[in-house]
């Protein structure tokens, strides 16, 4: 998924658990705030690495289990690991599904294309499809919202 979208999966679930939507928003930005950069940067070849490992689920449910904002920053992480995991095999590239397990396995042809190439690449593909929906979830959430009162 496109990083917005992220946040405003984490926006959705906040209103509908009533889990802190601050603490979604982390925890939705995490994986990106840590791989981006350390791909960039040339530290790692993907663009999926450390903060898309479903193997840290061994400090996130610790984390979930402290507190409510621990529970909301790491159902924020999992969304996002979720939602990419969900774009990529609703692309068609399900081995590349595998960044789930880094580093223990790794994707065999990873597209590892930087962000703003995989912006383009991405635009109406399947998935891109699935984020239109979210977003007009989100508006429709909003105006129902305004429309009851509330903000």
């Amino acid at each position: 998924m496109l990083f917005p979208t992220h946040l405003a999966i984490a926006v959705l679930l906040g209103r509908r658990f009533r889990l802190s939507t601050a603490w979604l928003l982390v925890g939705a930005t995490l994986p990106d705030a840590v791989d981006k950069p350390l791909a960039s940067l040339g530290v790692v070849d993907l663009f999926h690495t450390v903060g898309h490992s479903a193997l840290l689920v061994v400090l996130a449910v610790p984390v979930a289990y402290h507190s409510r904002a621990g529970l909301a920053l790491a159902v924020g992480w999992g969304t996002h690991l979720f939602a990419d995991a969900f774009q990529i095999i609703v692309n068609g590239r399900l081995t590349d599904a595998l960044f789930l397990g880094w580093p223990l396995v790794t994707p065999p042809t990873p597209l590892a294309l930087p962000p703003v190439e995989f912006f383009w690449y991405y635009l109406w593909s399947p998935s891109f499809f699935v984020e239109v929906g979210i977003w007009l979830t989100l508006a429709a959430v909003v105006v129902a919202d305004r429309r009851r009162g509330t903000e």
